[in-house]
């Protein structure tokens, strides 16, 4: 007689389309179940109308009235009360005493991708069940952080236990019934290669970037093969005008290991992944890998795949000349996919889960960070007047950053104010107009094409060593991420300023450098600040946002997110703002910004009425409660001076950003105190 255990199995999933998440169960209880003693039966308790299954190895057990989400909820707690394992995202809402896998959080980083009802279902019951179960599980240390980030709930609590790939190797495209005509009258009989893409109507799959490459892939004679998915998932215009793009729906285990077999490469250009399923699949059987560079996919290809930005199609055409030009090439990537593809064994994982439900030990590696790959960071420092600051932040920088930048632009008027920067390799010193918005403009136009984040500093700003780390990572996990911000430990502008040692000091001593917290919508703030280059584009600062630090990246941020994407604040990048008081103007040109700057953003649309009234309300009445006594590091008298001319020209109907830069400061604003951050 078979000895019970002391859990069960969540089997809803039989009930499922067999997708990436269904196929993980299937695969993790059948491993599971040829890995518990013989006298033990692994009990997997599902709906009464569930069929048998081939291949499945457990134990079915029928039992409790409903199906789908109705029995997960009302019927499985009371039919199995004690310990549950659940493989598929959801789990019954009353039972803490349970595992669940989440295999990602798409529902918050693509929304798009679902409809209205499954977001608001899952919205509803992911955070709730990720704080009371026993265990959250995931498939990558990206869909970790993710899931940590979004649901809010300790990285370190989180396991990591990945898909496999035996079952692969178990497919036999001896028995491929569609692929095999297919492919030898679309590809084989016109003398012509094809690399193949599996599709879906989610748009986070991002199928139509190969829609996009298809014409430069035409020129060099390679089809595009796409399979799973229909014609709905593209524009029937569109298709049309692509011959070399053909749909073969979905197709069979053993027609899909054909493809693989017969496919100069698999391309996998999707924004978010929990893990990426096919990647390994198409390793396992030697079939080379063009991957997106974000989410899970670089963790998931190692060293074993080409890695390219998912919005940039010249990549992809890149990579797929160089296979065909190079057999020495696609021979390497194979055999790196079959070392890679090893390292990722159904057993492991099930292995994992059954500690997890035996003993609550760990085997596996909880959540942790790994290392950025495929993403290259630009970093500018626009600066004026303060060689001296400048040198030493650039060169803590580039002593300390765990992430090392791919290039480093200082943007100056003279380059006298770039102090010895020019001497240090990877460091480039340009001359142009000066003003903040148009020294960072001068930066991000001397980007190269292959800069995926570019990041601004403040010449006075101390980063920890992770800053640059922490923000690649958040780019590449998080897709939907355009605009990015840290947490500032110490702000010298708020008072007399602080000196490089004791912010450096300070960096090394935070007490907070473990905080997670993550907020959006969070409007950049320019001493520490970051970009997806995809989102900039041809998009540059405001001239017209002369002076007034802060509002020109406010503005900035604005127009990048109104045209979809995310701006954050992630604790985890972290730095002090020193404050410098040197190279700064009077508070007569910044009061005369604080008035007009938010009026003329609101004509933008890159601040709301309410945000401008609160804003110019918050600044005039500081100004003038502070006016007869003022910090000595503040020029309150010449703010207020300047409130008073912006108003003035408000009401003339002059709105003119620019004119503060061409304001003459009265000499009772000039002194000592009349020190201001320039813009």
């Amino acid at each position: 007689m078979n000895s019970p255990l002391p859990y069960a199995i969540n089997g809803r999933f039989l009930l499922q389309n067999m997708t990436g998440v269904q196929r993980y169960a299937f695969n993790v209880v059948n491993a599971m179940q040829r890995s518990v003693p013989d006298s033990a039966s692994l009990p997997v308790i599902a709906p009464q109308s569930t069929p048998d299954v081939p291949g499945f190895q457990a134990s079915i057990e029928r039992k409790g009235a409903f199906s789908g989400h109705m029995w997960e909820q009302l019927s499985l707690p009371n039919v199995w009360p004690d310990r549950l394992l659940n493989l598929c995202n959801t789990a019954p809402l009353v039972k803490r005493n349970q595992v669940i896998c989440m295999h990602d959080a798409n529902v918050v980083i693509a929304p798009e991708s679902y409809s209205a009802k499954f977001r608001a279902y899952y919205r509803l019951i992911q955070p709730y069940l990720a704080r009371r179960a026993y265990r959250v599980a995931t498939v990558s240390h990206a869909s970790a952080r993710q899931i940590a980030r979004h649901l809010q709930i300790p990285l370190a609590d989180i396991v990591v236990l990945p898909n496999g790939h035996e079952h692969a190797l178990n497919w036999d495209a001896a028995q491929a019934e569609i692929a095999p005509h297919f492919v030898e009258q679309i590809c084989y009989l016109r003398g012509r290669r094809f690399v193949l893409a599996l599709g879906s109507r989610s748009p986070h799959k991002n199928l139509d970037l190969l829609i996009r490459a298809a014409p430069a892939l035409e020129a060099i004679g390679v089809d595009i093969l796409i399979a799973g998915g229909d014609a709905g998932i593209f524009e029937r215009e569109r298709l049309e005008e692509r011959t070399n793009v053909h749909l073969l729906g979905r197709v069979p285990d053993a027609d899909l290991a054909y493809l693989l077999d017969s496919a100069l490469c698999l391309v996998f250009p999707s924004l978010t992944e929990g893990f990426g399923l096919p990647i390994i699949e198409a390793m396992a059987r030697g079939c080379p890998v063009i991957s997106s560079n974000l989410a899970s996919m670089p963790e998931v290809c190692g060293t074993a795949a080409l890695l390219a930005s998912p919005f940039d199609t010249r990549q992809w055409v890149e990579h797929v000349k160089a296979l065909c030009a190079s057999p020495d090439l696609r021979v390497e990537l194979i055999e790196k996919g079959f070392e890679q593809a090893e390292r990722f064994s159904w057993a492991q994982t099930a292995q994992g889960y059954l500690d997890l439900m035996e003993t609550s030990a760990f085997r596996q590696t909880r959540a942790t960070g790994t290392e950025v790959r495929g993403l290259k960071v630009g970093v500018v420092f626009a600066t004026r007047g303060r060689p001296s600051v400048v040198s030493a932040t650039v060169r803590h920088l580039l002593e300390t950053q765990t992430l090392k930048p791919d290039t480093v632009i200082v943007s100056c008027v003279d380059s006298d104010d770039a102090g010895d920067l020019g001497e240090l390799d990877g460091v480039k010193v340009l001359t142009g107009p000066g003003g903040l918005p148009a020294q960072r403009n001068t930066g991000l136009s001397a980007l190269s094409d292959e800069i995926d984040i570019v990041v601004f500093f403040d010449d006075d700003f101390i980063a920890h060593k992770d800053w640059l780390a922490v923000a690649a990572q958040t780019f590449q996990d998080e897709k939907q991420v355009v605009g990015f911000t840290g947490r500032v430990i110490a702000d010298g502008i708020k008072g007399p300023g602080i000196s490089f040692e004791d912010a450096v000091r300070a960096v090394e001593e935070d007490q907070e450098k473990d905080d997670a917290s993550w907020i959006e919508p969070f409007s950049p703030y320019g001493c520490n600040m970051a970009f997806r280059m995809a989102a900039v584009a041809s998009e540059r600062f405001d001239e017209r946002l002369v002076m007034y630090g802060w509002l020109e990246d406010r503005d900035f941020g604005a127009t990048l997110a109104r045209r979809g994407g995310q701006l954050v604040k992630f604790n985890q990048a972290s730095g002090v703002h020193m404050g410098t008081k040197s190279g700064r103007v009077s508070g007569h040109k910044l009061g005369y910004s604080q008035i007009i700057n938010p009026i003329y953003m609101l004509r933008k649309g890159t601040m709301s009425l309410r945000e401008v009234c609160g804003q110019i309300f918050r600044n005039v009445a500081s100004n003038l409660a502070r006016a007869f006594r003022p910090e000595p590091f503040i020029d309150r008298r010449g703010r207020v001076k300047g409130n008073l001319l912006g108003l003035q020209d408000l009401l003339r109907g002059r709105l003119e950003p620019e004119r503060a830069a061409a304001l003459i400061s009265p000499k009772s604003s000039v002194g000592l105190s009349g020190v201001e951050k320039q813009s």
